[in-house]
């Protein structure tokens, strides 16, 4: 079953970190969330430049219940990258990433609400339902 929203890094991170957000990241993991591996590996990275080791950081998720259980991880797959190619002209005065587009891709894909800390998302008209933490 596919996730109803698709959590971008900076979701992630503020849930983690209880920044302003994290209520509303709770609320929707618990109706079924799902991240790409992309912006996976961009959250562990981000914890990494704080001085964490990001496979403590990815075990303590998992023991948590969030990755693999609340939060499913989701590949990058070829067909995303197509998609994230072809979202950068469209995104690229707002200032996205790959990362970003990666997480749009994914929730273009599933057909699932895409969840950012990125207030910039909500000003572009992608066809995907962007949705603001704060």
């Amino acid at each position: 079953m596919a996730a109803v929203a698709v959590l971008d890094a900076s979701a992630l991170l503020a849930y983690l970190r209880e920044e302003p957000g994290a209520g509303f990241v709770t609320e929707v993991i618990a109706t079924g969330a799902s991240i790409c591996t992309v912006n996976l590996a961009e959250a562990l990275s981000i914890a990494a430049a704080h001085g964490a080791d990001p496979a403590d950081v990815a075990t303590e998720l998992t023991a948590r219940g969030l990755l693999g259980g609340a939060v499913t991880v989701e590949p990058f797959t070829t067909a995303d990258a197509i998609e994230a190619a072809r979202l950068r002209p469209l995104t690229r005065a707002a200032g996205l990433s790959l990362g970003d587009r990666a997480c749009l891709a994914l929730a273009r894909r599933h057909g699932a609400a895409a969840i950012t800390a990125d207030a910039a998302w909500a000003t572009l008209s992608l066809g995907i339902d962007v949705r603001p933490i704060r």
